[in-house]
Protein backbone atom coordinates (compact mmCIF):
# COMPACT_ATOMS: atom_id res chain seq x y z
CA UNK A 1 0.00 0.00 0.00
CA UNK A 2 1.46 2.91 -1.19
CA UNK A 3 1.32 6.37 1.11
CA UNK A 4 -1.32 7.88 -1.74
CA UNK A 5 -3.38 4.57 -1.18
CA UNK A 6 -2.85 5.09 2.79
CA UNK A 7 -3.71 8.91 2.85
CA UNK A 8 -7.05 8.56 0.28
CA UNK A 9 -8.74 5.15 2.39
CA UNK A 10 -8.09 7.70 6.12
CA UNK A 11 -9.86 10.52 3.93
CA UNK A 12 -12.91 7.76 3.55
CA UNK A 13 -12.82 5.99 6.95
CA UNK A 14 -12.88 9.37 9.18
CA UNK A 15 -15.52 10.93 7.48
CA UNK A 16 -18.28 9.41 10.55
CA UNK A 17 -15.52 8.92 12.98
CA UNK A 18 -15.65 10.95 16.61
CA UNK A 19 -12.22 12.86 17.54
CA UNK A 20 -11.24 9.88 19.25
CA UNK A 21 -11.85 7.24 16.55
CA UNK A 22 -9.83 9.63 13.66
CA UNK A 23 -6.44 9.48 16.08
CA UNK A 24 -6.31 5.87 16.54
CA UNK A 25 -7.76 5.71 12.90
CA UNK A 26 -4.07 8.14 11.94
CA UNK A 27 -2.01 6.71 14.37
CA UNK A 28 -2.88 3.04 12.18
CA UNK A 29 -2.77 4.30 9.29
CA UNK A 30 0.26 5.88 10.40
CA UNK A 31 1.95 2.79 11.55
CA UNK A 32 0.73 1.18 7.74
CA UNK A 33 2.58 4.16 5.93
CA UNK A 34 5.86 3.04 7.76
CA UNK A 35 5.69 -0.11 7.18
CA UNK A 36 4.91 0.43 3.39
CA UNK A 37 7.48 2.60 3.40
CA UNK A 38 10.67 0.06 5.07
CA UNK A 39 8.90 -2.84 2.77
CA UNK A 40 9.89 -0.79 -0.37
CA UNK A 41 13.20 -0.04 1.17
CA UNK A 42 13.40 -3.76 1.45
CA UNK A 43 11.95 -4.52 -2.32
CA UNK A 44 14.60 -2.18 -3.50
CA UNK A 45 17.44 -3.91 -1.70
CA UNK A 46 16.47 -7.05 -2.32
CA UNK A 47 16.60 -7.91 1.23
CA UNK A 48 13.39 -9.84 2.86
CA UNK A 49 12.69 -8.99 6.85
CA UNK A 50 12.26 -11.60 8.72
CA UNK A 51 8.80 -12.42 10.28
CA UNK A 52 8.50 -10.51 13.91
CA UNK A 53 6.31 -13.45 14.81
CA UNK A 54 5.87 -17.50 13.42
CA UNK A 55 4.44 -19.07 15.89
CA UNK A 56 1.49 -17.69 17.89
CA UNK A 57 -0.37 -19.66 20.99
CA UNK A 58 -4.09 -18.68 20.84
CA UNK A 59 -5.92 -20.20 24.38
CA UNK A 60 -9.61 -20.37 23.96
CA UNK A 61 -12.38 -21.52 26.49
CA UNK A 62 -15.23 -21.20 24.59
CA UNK A 63 -16.34 -18.13 25.83
CA UNK A 64 -17.50 -14.97 23.16
CA UNK A 65 -14.24 -12.95 24.65
CA UNK A 66 -11.76 -15.64 23.80
CA UNK A 67 -13.38 -16.11 20.38
CA UNK A 68 -13.07 -12.47 19.26
CA UNK A 69 -9.41 -12.84 20.84
CA UNK A 70 -8.60 -15.94 18.62
CA UNK A 71 -10.03 -13.93 15.63
CA UNK A 72 -7.65 -11.27 16.42
CA UNK A 73 -4.71 -13.66 16.60
CA UNK A 74 -5.80 -14.93 13.20
CA UNK A 75 -5.43 -11.40 11.81
CA UNK A 76 -2.14 -10.91 13.71
CA UNK A 77 -0.75 -14.64 12.13
CA UNK A 78 -2.21 -13.66 8.27
CA UNK A 79 -0.34 -10.64 8.59
CA UNK A 80 2.99 -11.71 9.45
CA UNK A 81 2.63 -15.18 7.66
CA UNK A 82 2.57 -17.56 11.21
CA UNK A 83 1.11 -20.22 12.10
CA UNK A 84 -0.98 -20.70 14.94
CA UNK A 85 -1.67 -23.25 18.14
CA UNK A 86 -5.38 -23.13 19.21
CA UNK A 87 -4.74 -24.58 22.93
CA UNK A 88 -8.21 -25.26 25.44
CA UNK A 89 -7.13 -26.16 28.73
CA UNK A 90 -9.14 -28.73 30.18
CA UNK A 91 -10.08 -28.70 34.49
CA UNK A 92 -9.75 -31.64 35.71
CA UNK A 93 -12.24 -33.64 38.32
CA UNK A 94 -11.83 -32.27 41.29
CA UNK A 95 -12.75 -35.61 43.74
CA UNK A 96 -13.54 -35.92 47.43
CA UNK A 97 -11.54 -38.88 49.34
CA UNK A 98 -15.19 -40.81 50.27
CA UNK A 99 -17.70 -42.61 48.32
CA UNK A 100 -14.55 -43.69 45.64
CA UNK A 101 -16.78 -45.89 43.36
CA UNK A 102 -19.32 -42.83 42.75
CA UNK A 103 -17.09 -40.31 41.98
CA UNK A 104 -14.79 -42.93 39.73
CA UNK A 105 -17.83 -43.07 37.64
CA UNK A 106 -18.69 -39.55 37.78
CA UNK A 107 -14.99 -38.55 36.84
CA UNK A 108 -14.81 -40.40 33.66
CA UNK A 109 -18.52 -39.29 32.53
CA UNK A 110 -16.61 -35.93 33.21
CA UNK A 111 -13.46 -36.39 31.52
CA UNK A 112 -15.29 -37.73 28.38
CA UNK A 113 -18.00 -34.72 28.54
CA UNK A 114 -14.54 -32.37 28.92
CA UNK A 115 -12.61 -33.99 25.91
CA UNK A 116 -16.08 -33.61 23.39
CA UNK A 117 -16.41 -30.00 24.83
CA UNK A 118 -12.79 -29.36 23.98
CA UNK A 119 -13.26 -30.83 20.38
CA UNK A 120 -16.22 -28.67 19.81
CA UNK A 121 -14.01 -25.50 20.56
CA UNK A 122 -11.07 -26.88 18.61
CA UNK A 123 -13.14 -27.53 15.93
CA UNK A 124 -14.64 -24.08 15.91
CA UNK A 125 -11.21 -22.28 16.15
CA UNK A 126 -10.31 -24.89 13.32
CA UNK A 127 -13.10 -23.65 10.65
CA UNK A 128 -11.70 -20.01 11.88
CA UNK A 129 -8.75 -20.71 10.67
CA UNK A 130 -9.16 -22.60 7.78
CA UNK A 131 -11.22 -19.42 6.30
CA UNK A 132 -8.81 -17.29 7.20
CA UNK A 133 -6.33 -18.86 5.31
CA UNK A 134 -3.66 -19.19 8.56
CA UNK A 135 -1.96 -22.76 9.08
CA UNK A 136 -3.82 -24.32 12.98
CA UNK A 137 -2.79 -27.08 14.69
CA UNK A 138 -5.13 -27.70 17.62
CA UNK A 139 -4.15 -29.04 21.43
CA UNK A 140 -6.27 -29.47 24.85
CA UNK A 141 -4.52 -30.37 27.82
CA UNK A 142 -5.90 -31.52 30.96
CA UNK A 143 -4.84 -28.72 33.80
CA UNK A 144 -5.70 -27.70 37.05
CA UNK A 145 -3.67 -24.46 36.23
CA UNK A 146 -4.76 -23.14 32.93
CA UNK A 147 -1.77 -20.18 33.06
CA UNK A 148 0.36 -22.84 33.71
CA UNK A 149 -0.65 -25.28 30.46
CA UNK A 150 -0.10 -22.46 28.73
CA UNK A 151 3.25 -21.47 29.68
CA UNK A 152 4.61 -25.15 29.13
CA UNK A 153 2.69 -25.02 25.69
CA UNK A 154 4.96 -22.39 24.65
CA UNK A 155 7.96 -23.94 25.34
CA UNK A 156 6.78 -27.37 24.29
CA UNK A 157 5.52 -25.63 20.28
CA UNK A 158 8.14 -23.28 20.34
CA UNK A 159 5.15 -20.10 20.17
CA UNK A 160 6.55 -16.56 20.28
CA UNK A 161 3.35 -14.60 21.35
CA UNK A 162 0.67 -15.58 23.08
CA UNK A 163 -2.66 -13.88 22.06
CA UNK A 164 -5.34 -14.35 24.66
CA UNK A 165 -8.79 -12.62 26.24
CA UNK A 166 -8.40 -10.74 29.33
CA UNK A 167 -10.38 -13.36 31.30
CA UNK A 168 -12.59 -16.33 30.46
CA UNK A 169 -14.30 -17.02 33.82
CA UNK A 170 -16.87 -15.28 34.87
CA UNK A 171 -18.69 -14.28 38.52
CA UNK A 172 -17.06 -15.50 41.85
CA UNK A 173 -15.37 -18.22 40.24
CA UNK A 174 -13.14 -15.29 39.13
CA UNK A 175 -12.47 -13.61 41.88
CA UNK A 176 -11.41 -16.63 43.77
CA UNK A 177 -8.94 -17.97 41.41
CA UNK A 178 -7.91 -14.83 39.94
CA UNK A 179 -6.94 -14.08 36.45
CA UNK A 180 -5.20 -17.18 34.64
CA UNK A 181 -4.43 -13.94 32.35
CA UNK A 182 -2.43 -12.23 34.90
CA UNK A 183 -0.50 -15.25 35.77
CA UNK A 184 0.16 -15.66 32.26
CA UNK A 185 2.07 -12.12 31.99
CA UNK A 186 3.57 -12.98 34.90
CA UNK A 187 5.30 -15.97 34.20
CA UNK A 188 5.17 -15.82 29.98
CA UNK A 189 8.70 -15.79 28.60
CA UNK A 190 7.27 -14.16 25.49
CA UNK A 191 5.01 -11.32 24.40
CA UNK A 192 1.58 -11.61 25.52
CA UNK A 193 -1.12 -9.98 23.64
CA UNK A 194 -4.30 -9.38 25.70
CA UNK A 195 -7.55 -8.50 24.11
CA UNK A 196 -10.39 -7.06 25.20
Amino acid sequence: MTAINIAATARNIMKPATPEHRRNITKTLRALSMLAATAMRHESTGVQPKPLFRHLLLPIDGSDLSLRAFGMGLELAKTFGAKVLALHVVPPFNSIAYMTELLATAELSFSQQAVQTASRYLDEAKKLAKAAQVPCECHYAFGERPHQAIVEAVNEYHCDLIVMATHGWHGLNRLMLGSETQKVLLQSKVPVLVCR
